[in-house]
């Protein structure tokens, strides 16, 4: 059993991303970092991860102990169905070149990164890990969903035939710093900031939104989830008589990562609205897809061994408000996105 320590070299996936980003920040806070050379991060110019080869290399040259898989392709709705080629074979190629690597050059323990859109449309709620596969997904998601999920069947198939210590996240819909504030390919959280601040900025009267605004969503601060991630590491060990347990006894090799608070889409965005200060009005386009009704995580396993979550979703909401404004005015964008104000 490898136990994650101060000298362990840890290679962070997708460190440049808003969850490899957080988690690369909590590992600095440990004595973890690239100075003391135990920290090992890559960016898309120094290693493609759809490159099988370059990252075999890679692994061959830098042989870390643990690696946290958060690189993917992402984004909302809109891109995913514009994109599902894109969304399935880069995360397919991404996950299996460092899954296979990290077994191959003698990685101890590997953390892979899932999310809650692996579960089906309409699961029992709150959702548990063992509703995987047991109904359709939601189709406007499903090609990141079916990569995502191969992603962790693939970590289970290498403990199974070969007793590779690889674990998965499930975390909900994450937001903060360094989330992805693009308007046509953003999640929820980060679109609705947006919107609602630039038009308070242009002096819009009103905002238009995708949907009904009914689905419920679940909310989990980035940071909070790193946090989750280093607590995994050095808590979780499956083969461990009291590690969590699916209802049929087998031990859990992937964990639900949620808050515990859900709120409509119609709720959070008159809630950021007020946080912003916006007074104009809120215009819901139904012709617009809501996405799967309901999706709030049990997470009752991660609580038994003893992680929660700390942060609010006022305070989240306002620390990503100080980051979008902050990057707003460095790069000046004070062009008007017309196309979703009225």
């Amino acid at each position: 059993m490898f136990v994650l320590n101060e000298n362990s070299k840890i290679y962070v996936a997708g460190s440049t991303g808003m969850v490899g980003s957080a988690i690369c920040r909590l590992l600095n806070r440990y004595g973890i970092n690239s100075k003391n050379k135990n920290l090992l991060v890559t960016s898309r110019k120094e290693l493609d991860l759809t490159n099988t080869f370059k990252v075999n290399e890679w692994f061959s040259q830098y042989k870390p102990d643990i690696v946290i898989i958060a690189a993917a392709k992402v984004g909302g709705i809109l891109v995913n169905n514009n994109q599902p080629v894109q969304f399935l074979l880069e995360n397919l190629r991404i996950q299996n070149n460092l899954i296979e690597a990290s077994y191959k050059f003698g990685v101890k323990r590997l953390l892979f990164l899932g999310s809650s859109c692996i579960y089906p449309k309409f699961a029992k709620q709150p959702i548990k890990e063992e509703y995987l596969l047991s109904d359709s997904l939601e189709e406007t998601n499903q090609w990141y969903a079916i990569a995502k999920i191969a992603g962790i069947k693939l970590c289970d198939a290498y403990r199974q035939q070969y007793n590779f210590d690889a674990i998965s996240l499930m975390p909900t819909n994450l937001y903060g710093p360094k989330d992805n504030f693009d308007i046509d390919s953003s999640h929820v959280m980060a679109s609705l900031i947006r919107k609602f601040f630039e038009a308070k900025f242009h002096k819009h009267e009103k905002v238009l939104c995708w949907g009904t605004g009914e689905p419920l969503r679940e909310f989990l601060y980035v940071e909070d989830f790193a946090e989750a991630c280093i607590f995994t590491l050095k808590n979780w060990f499956p083969r461990q008589k009291n590690s969590p347990k699916e209802m049929n006894g087998k031990s859990l090799t992937r964990l639900n990562i949620g808050s515990n608070f859900e709120i409509t889409i119609k709720e959070l965005a008159e809630k950021i609205s007020n946080i912003i200060g916006y007074e104009g009005q809120i215009i819901w386009d139904e012709t617009k897809p809501n996405g799967t009704p309901r999706k709030k995580l049990d997470i009752s396993h991660i609580e038994s061994l003893g992680w929660s979550p700390k942060t609010d979703l006022d305070s989240g909401i306002k620390k990503s408000l100080d980051y979008y404004q902050k990057i707003f005015f460095d790069n000046n964008q004070f062009e008007n996105p017309k196309k979703h104000f009225q």
